[in-house]
């Protein structure tokens, strides 16, 4: 897991040291333990290490490699967890390695295998590999996004890295992108396409290769994987996919336990982080005799607080649990780190907890952590799934489900109605937030993408297409954007049991009346861990995910830093803050104080 840099003259002169330096140094926290460059004739590579497996020098990048078919070099941030697997493959092939890292053997599957090695990977990267007999830079993306890759074309250079900050560097004025903050601060938008909130500033897509011509300064992007969706494993029967995906979700996180230091986990007391927990701790113990490690971040409001939960399972799985309880106090001295962490506006307070979490965990010493994303999108967790799934069916089952949801959920019967009524209906939906946002000038107001609203609310009378859209344009892209950030920022590598592509494959393929059940959201989940967690922990209603103390907190923001930001000044009218609800006032003080910090114009 590290940080990477890339520079391309067009003009085909050579880069400086100095020049790829500068953009090397503002990642240092995503590979504090060793640096490296790499000089071609018209193009620099820089690497920030975070030595996670052979800690040895052994894994200097960027990494230089003489294969069978020609020489590379890479520089590469993630972790492919099959790496064992394939490098006992490519001996076989008569391949020799000289070190015991992943970073070797991708060069040796992409010597094998060319650009289709990125399908024989499980895991998270983002790299460039430079392919000398070509004369190409092979960029590519793991397959959901986990690990950034940003980009951008300035002047006579292509420019990319692992943040965006890197590439700031080479705009004295940073204009904000208008589409994609109009979509934030009305829709709650944010990772839906491939732009970002500065102008001119890109991201490569998830499961995409990017392959840069160093003699004609072009490039291609190309996409090269899909869920594969397996039609027999529907046809299994609740027992059999029960078991099924025990296994895949068992072996996911056996595989997220390779690593030469040490490995803990993110415990929020909910089921995903808690299934993550019971299941680690047990093969952690096994493999190093040692107690597991988990962090909670508590909540000083009781509404918030789920620390107990945390605690049961704790106490059950026999886990080392560390708490971090972030006062008012804790989020007002750190608020402008964060925001300057993420780089972007984002949703809500509850990143905050997240980022008090990874604090914790680098000073227990865990450089390694587990976490729950891509659960609810893949087993159908969130309550806006329920008109999706009631419309999948007939009509008899269809009322009886709708009366086990109200049971077995924090839905009331009036607020399932409207989930249903509000989420399937674009111009319902339109109306309440022109109505809720009418403190923005018309001009902006109709910049939001009313497309993507009409495409979501037909994605809600079709639950598997509701999913891949959740999975690849909305929900799951900014969570993990928010994960890499605030881990990396403490240089902390996190890994998501729940997104191994074979497992996110099978619980994709799985009969949706296993995954809801009864009204039981991520049912198949509930039974899979029945017997490794507390009974009041599996079957529990309510679910919150380290929430904030969001009202105590948010209620101490200053609202001049709103009324003075020149951003917002130009797009809303007059404006009563008093009026607003928490949510639209934090996403207005957001940007007005990343517009400062990140010295953002608008155009």
């Amino acid at each position: 897991m590290c940080g990477i840099s890339g520079i391309i003259n067009k003009n085909d002169c050579k880069v400086s040291r100095g020049e790829i330096k500068k953009i090397n140094d503002l990642i240092i926290h995503r590979g504090p333990d060793d640096e490296g460059y790499y000089f071609g004739e018209n193009f620099a590579f820089g690497h920030r290490r975070l030595a996670i497996l052979d800690l040895s020098d052994a894994g200097h990048q960027p990494m230089e490699y003489k294969g069978r078919y020609g020489e590379y070099v890479i520089t590469y941030n993630g972790e492919i967890y099959n790496y064992v697997e394939l490098r006992n493959e490519l001996i076989k092939e008569g391949y020799k390695f000289k070190s015991n890292t992943d970073t070797e053997v991708i060069l040796a599957c992409y010597d094998k295998w060319g650009e289709d090695c990125v399908n024989r990977f499980n895991g998270m990267w983002a790299f460039a590999i430079y392919d000398k007999k070509r004369g190409i830079i092979f960029c590519s993306r793991d397959r959901f996004g986990i690990k950034p890759f940003y980009y951008t074309e300035v002047g006579k250079k292509f420019v990319f890295g692992s943040e965006i900050k890197q590439l700031l560097e080479y705009y004295p004025k940073r204009y904000v992108n208008k589409k994609i903050l109009m979509d934030y601060l009305v829709v709650g938008l944010e990772e839906h396409t491939d732009e970002t909130f500065f102008e001119n500033i890109y991201k490569l897509g998830q499961s995409h290769n990017l392959i840069y011509n160093l003699k004609t300064h072009t490039y291609q992007i190309k996409k090269y994987y899909d869920i594969n969706i397996d039609k027999d494993i529907k046809k299994l029967n609740l027992q059999e996919s029960v078991d099924l995906f025990k296994n895949k979700f068992i072996n996911s996180i056996k595989l997220r336990l390779r690593s030469d230091v040490k490995v803990g986990t993110c415990l929020s007391g909910g089921l995903d982080s808690s299934s993550i927990a019971a299941i680690a701790s047990r093969e952690y113990q096994k493999q190093s005799n040692k107690k597991f490690t988990a962090i909670h971040a508590k909540s000083i409001e009781n509404a918030t607080d789920e620390s107990s939960y945390a605690k049961k399972v704790a106490e059950y799985c026999d886990i080392d649990l560390k708490i971090v309880e972030p006062s008012t106090e804790d989020f007002l001295k750190y608020l402008d780190e964060v925001i300057y962490t993420q780089e972007e506006p984002f949703g809500g307070a509850s990143i905050f907890m997240q980022y008090f979490v990874f604090k914790k965990a680098k000073e227990t010493g865990c450089k390694v952590m587990l976490d729950g994303q891509g659960g609810d999108e893949t087993l159908l967790g969130y309550e806006r799934y329920y008109p999706a799934y009631l419309i999948s069916l007939d009509i008899i089952n269809a009322i009886k489900s709708f009366f086990f949801t109200v049971k077995n959920s924090k839905l009331s019967v009036k607020e399932l109605a409207a989930y249903i009524i509000y989420f399937t209906n674009s111009k319902i939906r339109i109306k309440r937030l022109k109505s809720k946002h009418s403190y923005i000038k018309k001009e902006y107001f109709n910049l939001i993408n009313k497309k993507i609203l009409e495409e979501i609310s037909k994605k809600y009378l079709q639950i598997r297409e509701l999913q891949y859209y959740e999975i690849y344009k909305t929900q799951l892209p900014h969570l993990l954007k928010y994960e890499d950030k605030n881990s990396m920022i403490h240089s902390i590598e996190t890994r998501l049991p729940f997104i191994d592509y074979q497992t996110m494959e099978t619980a994709l393929s799985l009969n949706n009346n296993f995954k809801i059940s009864k009204g039981w959201t991520k049912y198949i989940l509930r039974k899979v861990v029945n017997n490794y967690l507390p009974y009041n922990v599996v079957w529990r209603k309510n679910k919150f995910g380290f929430e904030s103390p969001a009202k105590k907190w948010l209620s101490r923001l200053d609202d001049n830093i709103i009324k003075h930001s020149k951003i917002i000044n130009e797009i809303v009218d007059m404006i009563d803050l008093n009026n607003l609800d928490i949510l639209s006032k934090w996403k207005l003080f957001n940007i007005a104080r990343w517009e400062k910090i990140y010295n953002v114009e608008i155009s």
